[in-house]
């Protein structure tokens, strides 16, 4: 019942249930691509994704300097929840929003999108 209880939380969030909608439409999302979606501060994204995380609704592996987040399929309250997620959010206009401005976010490699939100000091060019 505890996990039961931290996923509707961890979907009770607006922006919580924005990365859960996105992650739906890709496999996989960088930290900085979430973070340019949601245009909030790295921390402020990372920790959304921890109670995420910690819920089991998705998760995450590193890639050398870059985090990657994605459904996780394999938890047990996983197989009806993106399901009903997705038919409940398929007519949200914002939901329509982001994944119109998700598309683009995905043509910036994340080397340049860290630069834009962190300065150049982030990814210095070769």
């Amino acid at each position: 019942m505890k996990n039961l209880i931290a996923v509707f939380k961890a979907l009770s969030d607006r922006n919580r249930l924005r990365i859960f909608a996105a992650l739906l439409a890709y496999d996989e999302l960088c930290a900085c691509q979430v973070t340019e979606l949601l245009k909030v501060a790295g921390a402020t994204a990372s920790r959304h994704m921890a109670i995420m995380v910690q819920a089991g609704l998705i998760k995450n592996r590193k890639q050398g300097r870059w985090v990657y987040y994605s459904l996780n399929k394999s938890g047990d309250v996983q197989s009806p929840v993106p399901e009903w997620v997705e038919s409940k959010l398929k007519y949200s206009d914002e939901i329509k929003k982001d994944l119109k401005a998700l598309k683009k976010i995905m043509t910036i490699p994340p080397e340049d999108l860290c630069r834009q939100q962190r300065g150049e000091a982030c990814c210095p060019r070769d």
